[in-house]
């Protein structure tokens, strides 16, 4: 896959985390990471647990702040924003997609995937056909009025990665998506992320321990003692 026509979407450069841990002492998560994410790739973060990917991933996508560092979306500095501005910028830029798919209960799967668009500000009126198309395409047109707890979790999971995509996101962070799946589920829904990518174009970044997932990547990066290496070219 000729990599040399993907244009820069998104640049983090000298990402630095660190927590307080009491008098005078800090644990480094992060030391100085520097990525680069291109438009339509799909890219695997890998890297033992603890090793800071979910924290990295939040840092890409303005869930948390970097002690130091830069993270560039296009032309936008992310924490040049104020908080306000963040969670505006974080929804109708970005979609996140957790292990765990936090739906909302009370709500249906197609009211769940309609709710970015409604906190931009959209009716449900006008939300309700992309929700619907969404559905489709993540396989799951005939169960949109199905509640959370009537639906499997592969079912529940792919209702997540449909409400990710309300927004029609720039770029898709998605953490362990597999993480709380049976291998069948985790591999069907590995193979969406892949098509949802290639058949739209759209970028992600998946923090896995997945090898399934890392075989369909276009690049692998492996986060160790706080740094990050090309693990993978494709």
């Amino acid at each position: 896959m000729g990599m040399t026509r993907r244009s820069t979407l998104l640049i983090g450069e000298n990402i630095w985390k660190e927590y307080p841990m009491g008098k005078n002492q800090a644990l480094q998560v992060l030391k100085g990471v520097d990525i680069e994410i291109r438009h339509g790739e799909f890219v695997v973060i890998v890297g033992p647990s603890g090793s800071g990917k979910s924290t990295l991933l939040h840092i890409l996508g303005g869930l948390d702040r970097p002690t130091d560092g830069i993270v560039k979306l296009g032309e936008q500095n992310v924490f040049a924003h104020t908080e306000e501005q963040l969670a505006l910028f974080r929804n109708r830029s970005l979609g996140f997609i957790f292990q765990f798919h936090h739906l909302l209960p009370e709500f249906s799967a197609l009211e769940n995937v309609c709710m970015p668009a409604l906190i931009a500000g959209k009716t449900v009126k006008e939300a309700t056909p992309r929700a619907q198309i969404l559905l489709e395409q993540v396989g799951l047109a005939d169960r949109a009025r199905h509640k959370p707890n009537e639906l499997s979790g592969g079912e529940q999971q792919r209702v997540a990665v449909a409400r990710a995509l309300m927004n029609n996101p720039k770029l898709v962070l998605a953490d362990e998506p597999s993480g709380n799946l049976d291998e069948e589920n985790g591999l069907s829904l590995h193979r969406l992320l892949v098509h949802l990518s290639e058949e739209f174009g759209m970028t992600f970044v998946v923090a896995t321990h997945n090898f399934d997932l890392t075989r369909r990547a276009h690049r692998v990066l492996r986060l160790s003692e706080g740094k990050l290496n090309v693990s993978r070219h494709q």
